[in-house]
Order: C-alpha cells, then structure tokens, then sequence
C-alpha cells in the first residue's frame, strides 16, 4: 500500500478509536464526579473517601508496568484492550447497585483497575500509526475526542442530579455510554484487525534490549510534571472551603478545563509535528502558572487557571506519549508506556500527598511548591532533546 493510503487507515484507526475513548470517558468521567458525595450518602468519612480516591489512583497507573510487559510479551494488545475496557466501563454502571461503601469502594477501584489494564496496549496500538500521520497528531486527535467525553459526563451526571434522578440513578444511565464503548471497540477490533502494519515493517519489528537513556531523562521530567500538578479534588475542596464558587458551578468549572483540553490537544499535537520540542516548553510553562490562579484569585482568575489546567491536561496526555514514541522501539512500547505512567502515577500520588499536607499550613507553600516542581522539569525536558 502507498504511504497516502496508509495515512487514510491510520486515521481512520485513530478516529475510531477516540470515539471508543469518548465514550469511555464519558462513562468514567461522568461517575467519578459523584462518587464522593455517593459515598458520603453511604456513611463513608471524607478520610475513607480520600483514602479510596488516592488508592483508586495509585491502582489505576502502577499496574501499567505489568499489563504493559504482558501485551509485549504475549503480542496480546487487542484480548489485553477489550479485557481492560470491559472491567474499565461495566464497574461504573454496577455502582447503582452498591448497598455500602465497602462495595462501591471496591468497585471504584476495580474501575481503575480496569484502565490500567488497557492503557499501555491501547497507546501502543495508536503508536503505530503515529509513526504514518505523526504521533502529535494522533494522540492529539484522540485526547481531544477523549477530552470531550470527560466534558459531557460531568455534565450528564449533574443533569441527572438537577431532575432529581439520585446518584443511583445517574449510574444505571451511564451503562448506556459504557455498552456504546465496548460496541464500538468491537467494531475497531474486526476492522483493524493488525494496527502494527499502519507502520513502516523495518521500524516494527526492530527490538533492543534496553531503553535509552534519553527515555528515562523524559520520565523524569514526566515525574516532575505529575508531583507539581494539583490534583481536582484538591481544587475543588479550596473552591468549596474558601466558597471561591458556589458548589453547583464547581462542575462546570471541571468541565471547562476538560473542554479546554479537548480544544488545546490536537493544535498542541500538530504544533509538536511541526515545530519540534519548543512547544514542550511553553505548554508545560503554562500550565504550571494554573496554581497561582487556582488558589489564589477570585472566581474569574479561578476559571482562568481551570483553564490552564486544562491545557496542562491536554499536554500530559498529547506530548508526553507523543514524545515517547520517537524514542523507544515498536516491540517494547507497550512496556514503555506502562513503565512511564507508572512513574508517573506514583509521582502525581505522592505529589498531592505533600500538597494535601501542604494545604493545612500554608497556602502560599502548596502554590510555590507546584510551581517549582513543574518548572523544574523544563531544563530536563531540554537536556532530553539535546541529546
């Protein structure tokens, strides 16, 4: 096939699989707006419902490293994705059915679960045709449609909340989303049976035995990136503390900034197509200025910095894979994936641990400590790409 044919299957493959990612989030997103306050309707303490948060978290990125190794060794990315998706989407729905919070603890981390299983072999898969229409563009593309399910399903569940249909409620209609995924992923599975051949043969199936250093240098960074960057909850307990907004608009503020991420990471993926590591530089500047905004300023500068912190979602998930693929071959990338967002996840865990902390005893400590941290990944970015 000429290289024109195989950019038109490569976006096609990418396309379809962000709209199983748009629903995905749609589901996962849309459920994770409320399963706090639904666990504080089952008697779980705000302690318990930290603890399940934090632990969901740590679950859903340290198990990336063996679920990735596993589709690399076994070559198993589509049985690994549709396993993972599966447990991913089905827990969300079965929360309407949870009669106490040790159960629907349970089932919240089973659903983190769920995506650690199938993120690193989906990465990979959108990998190979990163390397036909460019990997900014393809992780771009499917941020933006990923990102724009996480904007609509908030915003379902606080319709849902507005009609008076009740967080079981609410639950039972995301199983309608989370069935649309795993359609759709069926679809994806039998159309693009061997995503690998939307890459070049040569590239492929050239293996090593270890990674290079330039790939660790990006993980930390990535490390640095994940501790500084606030976590939602956190933000959304200042805005409800210091009452910055009032807490029926608190969604809608984590909407924008998801939206603003679905709009800012396709342009961030192409700008990195064609402009090189400079928009590494200025994505993540932004985005570590969001604090300051965040937690400082009065409901306008509050969006504007929900709004950074949106873009610096978008990059998160649109550079930092997008980075990787230049620099780790096809047949490890999946344990490459999993490795780094292992480190990462660990790094963003620990990271809001010392901001929660922080937050008891000085605000102007947690805002300074974000900040730097971010900021100092920039010369490690820098070194990374002049090596």
């Amino acid at each position: 096939m000429n290289r024109s044919g195989l950019a038109r299957l490569a976006l096609r493959f990418v396309l379809i699989i962000g709209v199983v990612n748009l629903f995905a989030d749609l589901t996962y997103e849309g459920g994770r707006a409320i399963t706090g306050p639904f666990l504080g309707t089952l008697g779980a303490s705000a302690a318990i419902i930290g603890f399940v948060a934090g632990l969901g978290e740590f679950v859903g990125y340290s198990l990336r490293s063996a679920s990735g190794y596993f589709a690399d060794r076994t070559w198993s990315y589509w049985p690994v994705a549709i396993v993972g998706y599966a447990i991913n989407m089905l827990a969300v729905p079965a929360l309407a059915l949870a009669g106490n919070w040790l159960l629907a603890a349970a089932l919240m981390v089973v659903e983190r679960t769920g995506r650690a299983i199938r993120k690193p072999a989906m990465e990979t898969m959108l990998s190979h045709a990163g390397k036909t229409i460019g990997a900014g563009w393809v992780f771009g593309l499917n941020t933006a449609l990923d990102q724009a399910g996480a904007t609509i399903g908030p915003l379902v569940a606080a319709l849902v909340l507005y009609l008076k249909g009740g967080y079981r409620t609410a639950f039972a209609i995301f199983l309608i989303p989370a069935l649309s995924t795993l359609t759709t992923l069926i679809i994806a599975r039998f159309s693009y049976p061997r995503p690998h051949e939307l890459e070049d043969g040569e590239t492929r199936f050239r293996r090593t035995a270890h990674f290079s250093k330039v790939y660790w240098i990006y993980m930390v960074a990535g490390a640095l990136i994940a501790a500084g960057f606030a976590d939602f909850s956190l933000i959304a307990f200042h805005f409800q503390k210091t009452a910055t907004i009032s807490a029926d608009v608190v969604p809608v503020f984590y909407a924008a900034a998801m939206a603003t991420g679905a709009v800012s990471s396709p342009l961030l993926g192409r700008l990195l197509d064609k402009l090189g590591r400079a928009v590494v530089l200025i994505a993540f500047f932004m985005a570590a200025l969001s604090a300051p905004f965040v937690f400082f300023g009065n409901a306008q500068l509050a969006f504007l910095g929900m709004v950074l912190w949106g873009l610096g979602m978008g990059a998160e998930d649109t550079i930092l894979k997008a980075l990787l693929v230049d620099v780790i071959p096809a047949a490890k990338r999946s344990t490459a994936f999993g490795i780094f967002d292992t480190a990462f996840g660990v790094a963003w865990f620990l990271g809001s641990a010392v901001m929660g902390f922080l937050y008891d005893r000085s605000i102007i400590a947690l805002v300074i400590f974000s900040v730097v941290t971010q900021l100092a990944a920039l010369p490690v970015f820098f070194l990374a790409s002049r090596r």
